[in-house]
This record gives structure tokens, C-alpha cells and sequence, in this order.
């Protein structure tokens, strides 16, 4: 992978002490480990095995790195692809603005142009990595590359329909109505596997007559035991990292935020596996409730952390209420995103 690359980059440049602070041209796409150092938390994934909270980065030198991880970073690249990263690949290592040139500053301890060179290497880096997994600014766990995955965003569009024969308030000015419709856009950016999962489910009709469920807090899915999901972890990004945490849940009282709140009327999430609560269930989602009222410090919800959040509602929020349990989804399609959908066969 090209990570250690990007970490021995930044390493090379410290260890030389050459003062400068690099500019980043697409922060978005530079994982944890273009950093120093970083704040890392434990995770019970045995792809993410438990660190210290403090992870400094290898002082394996720059061309050393360059050498050895060739072959594998290429290797990493799907077949159509291949060609493009091989030429990425010379033009990092030899390109104007490439490590050769980086390195030849970084001995002259020329700051401006060190700058430019670390920024222009990184960006390199960071177009390969994108190569590796399409459409995502991180690398899957090579033992979730087996699930379908949304490599960006997508939308779902739900028609209710009363399970007793009544109807929905009327939109303004309008009649009332026999069926609703919530739309539903879906983050792939930040939970690709929960993400594709339900999509997945979605194209192949599997909540096609789905009956709904309601708590104080939330509208379910039912559980869907008849139905063929994935048994994804849990799926969780961190405010200020840049891939998510599996099978494990965030310390909202440690300040650990995700990116994906829960604490907002209408997201959407996975309800837990009814084996592990490190998992989802294949199958049954739920629309949250939020109510400040029911809230903790701050504002957030008491299960804030806990849940994969994937989504959130942004047509039919006023349906939310109006729905009772015995309700059913009468259809659920996807409206926008096929095209970001990638399923294991496609890897």
C-alpha cells in the first residue's frame, strides 16, 4: 500500500530537522498516517489491533520505502487501473516534483522548496491511494473487501403507506394522502460498507413491503430474518480521522464525536446484530427520533457513538411522526448512486 510511502515522507523530512510546515493542496484525501504523530483509539477489530494512544511514525528511511513497497503498491491497484498508477509511480519517484527532487532539497534545507516538493509528493501519493480503493480517501481492511461498499453518496427514496388504511396530513394547501415519501441520503464517504450493504438491500428489493416498527425514539424496519444481509461491524468515523473505527464504539464523554452524528431528527442507522452488538444487523434499520429533551450534556443523545449512522432524512421529515407501528414500505429505490456501488465481484 502507498501508506508507509506518505508516513517515511514526512518521517525523512523530520528526522532531518528542516523546519517548515508543509501545505496540504487536499487534506481530505491524507489518511491518519501523514501525520507525526496521531491519536490513535483502541479498536477491537483484529485489523485495527489495540495502540497506544500516541503512534509516532517508522523511521525507515525514504528510499528504502521506495524500493521495497513498489511491487506491493502496484500490485494493490485493480487491473484497469494499473497502467495509470505505474505512471504516477515514475513521476513520484523521478517526476519535477517528485521525491528525488524532494530529497535534493531536503539536503539543501531549502524550506520554500521543500514545502513545495512535500506538498507535490503527497498529492502523488495520495492520487494512488485513490486508485486503490475508488471513489474512498482510505483503504478497507483487507477482510471487508468481501462486502459491497458505497464509495461516495447515494439516495433512497421511500414510499409509506398506512398498514390500517388511513391516510397522511396533507401537504400544504394539498389532500391527504394514502401514501408518503422520505428520501433518504445515504455517506458512503464515511461508512462505505454500512452504506453498501443497505443499498445492496435496497436494488435487490429486500424492503420492498417491509413493515415498520415504532419506539419513542425511533421508526424500525422489521428484523428482516428472512432476508440476506451482510453481517457488517460496526462502522464508525471519528470527528477528525480519516477512516473509520470497526467493532468498536466512541467515548462520547472522552470528547470522541463521529462524523456521522446520531443526534439529529432522521438519521438513519443499522440497529445491532442480535449475536454482537460489535456488529450490525444484516438487515433492520431504524430512523432516529431526536428529541433535545431526551438528550444528554451538550445536546447529544445517549446512544450517541453507539449505532453505525449512515444516512439522514432530507425529504419527509414531517412522515417521521405521523408513522405507526403495522406501517409498511410499500417501495424503497435507489434514486441516485448506483454507479458508486461496487460489489465484491467488481473488487
Amino acid at each position: 500500500m502507498a501508506f508507509p510511502l506518505s508516513s517515511a515522507i514526512i518521517s525523512y523530512k523530520h528526522s532531518l530537522n528542516v523546519s517548515i510546515t508543509p501545505s496540504f493542496p487536499k487534506p481530505s484525501f491524507l489518511p491518519t498516517q501523514f501525520v507525526f504523530c496521531s491519536n490513535q483509539m483502541p479498536t477491537k477489530d483484529p485489523a485495527r489491533p489495540a495502540r497506544p494512544r500516541i503512534h509516532c511514525l517508522s523511521k525507515k528511511t525514504l528510499s528504502e520505502i521506495a524500493v521495497d513497497e513498489k511491487d506491493s503498491i502496484l500490485a494493490s491497484l485493480p487491473t484497469n487501473l494499473k497502467e495509470k498508477g505505474s505512471t504516477l509511480y515514475a513521476s513520484l519517484i523521478d517526476g519535477k516534483g517528485g521525491l528525488q527532487a524532494l530529497l535534493e532539497s531536503i539536503k539543501d534545507k531549502d524550506p520554500d522548496k521543500v514545502s513545495v516538493g512535500l506538498a507535490s509528493s503527497l498529492d502523488t501519493v495520495a492520487e494512488i491511494e485513490l486508485l486503490q480503493a475508488p471513489g474512498l480517501s482510505f483503504l478497507l481492511p483487507k477482510q471487508y473487501l468481501n462486502y459491497p461498499r458505497l464509495t461516495g453518496r447515494g439516495i433512497v427514496e421511500f414510499t409509506i403507506e398506512k398498514g390500517d388504511g388511513s391516510t397522511f396530513s396533507p401537504e400544504a394547501g394539498g389532500e391527504l394522502r394514502k401514501t408518503a415519501t422520505i428520501q433518504v441520503v445515504v455517506d458512503g464517504y464515511s461508512a462505505p460498507l454500512t452504506a453498501g450493504n443497505f443499498v445492496k438491500l435496497v436494488i435487490d428489493g429486500a424492503y420492498d413491503g417491509a413493515k415498520l416498527n415504532c419506539t419513542d425514539q425511533a421508526v424500525l424496519s422489521d428484523s428482516g430474518l428472512d432476508k440476506n444481509g451482510y453481517n457488517v461491524p460496526l462502522e464508525i468515523m471519528p470527528s477528525g480521522q480519516f477512516e473509520p473505527l470497526y467493532r468498536t464504539t466512541l467515548n462520547v464523554q472522552d470528547g470522541e464525536l463521529p462524523v456521522l452524528p446520531l443526534s439529529v431528527y432522521g438519521a438513519v442507522a443499522m440497529a445491532h446484530s442480535e449475536v454482537s452488538e460489535e456488529y450490525s444487523s444484516p438487515y433492520q434499520f431504524f430512523f432516529y427520533l431526536y428529541d433535545k429533551r431526551n438528550a444528554g450534556l451538550g445536546g447529544l443523545s445517549f446512544d450517541e457513538g453507539q449505532f453505525s449512522v449512515f444516512g439522514y432524512t432530507i425529504v419527509g421529515k414531517d412522515i417521521l411522526p405521523q408513522i405507526k407501528t403495522g406501517d409498511v414500505i410499500r417501495s424503497a429505490k435507489l434514486v441516485e448512486g448506483q454507479d458508486r456501488l461496487i460489489l465484491p465481484n467488481e473488487s
